[in-house]
């Protein structure tokens, strides 16, 4: 990002996302994997991929005409892989097109990206109010680290498939 308002990240509203319910059937995405340690990832790496997967997504015309419903969600399937999703409006040419089906349950947290363990429990307690367990979390960073500080907040929606 030169310029200081150049919009990289769209303003993350949180009311949207916080303690929703999302009932996903085939919901379209493309996913690339990066490897991690202990669920560290290699920050160049993560850019990398990212770049890439938009580059695709604008080259096929397949992003959302609002890119404030973009998701750019992240999965850990083990302590040395993670899983990025980017969601799209149909099959993008080239890449790893994939859906997603399921009952999911949003909820916002701000912090730090070191946090996210304290988060996921945070939201296992939620949930338990409710009688319900995750199956499984995907996680959406509505910031990148520049936009995070222009912002003045770390916002983060764990999606938990319940």
């Amino acid at each position: 990002m030169t310029d200081v308002n150049q919009e990289c990240c769209p303003e993350f509203h949180p009311e949207k996302w916080d303690g929703k319910t999302h009932n996903w059937y085939n919901k379209p995405f493309i996913k690339e994997t990066i490897p991690t340690f202990f669920h560290i990832p290699f920050p160049p790496m993560i850019g990398q991929k990212m770049t890439k997967m938009w580059k695709m997504v604008e080259d096929a015309k397949k992003a959302e005409a609002d890119k404030q419903d973009i998701l750019m969600m992240f999965r850990d399937p083990s302590a040395f892989k993670s899983e990025i999703y980017v969601s799209v409006t149909g099959p993008v040419p080239g890449a790893n097109n994939v859906t997603i089906s399921g009952d999911f349950i949003s909820k916002v947290f701000a912090g730090a990206y070191n946090a996210v363990p304290k988060f996921i429990k945070e939201m296992d307690e939620y949930l338990a109010k409710d009688g319900k367990k995750a199956k499984d979390y995907y996680i959406h960073y509505a910031y990148c680290p520049k936009c995070a500080k222009k912002f003045g907040n770390n916002y983060m929606i764990l999606f938990a498939q319940v």
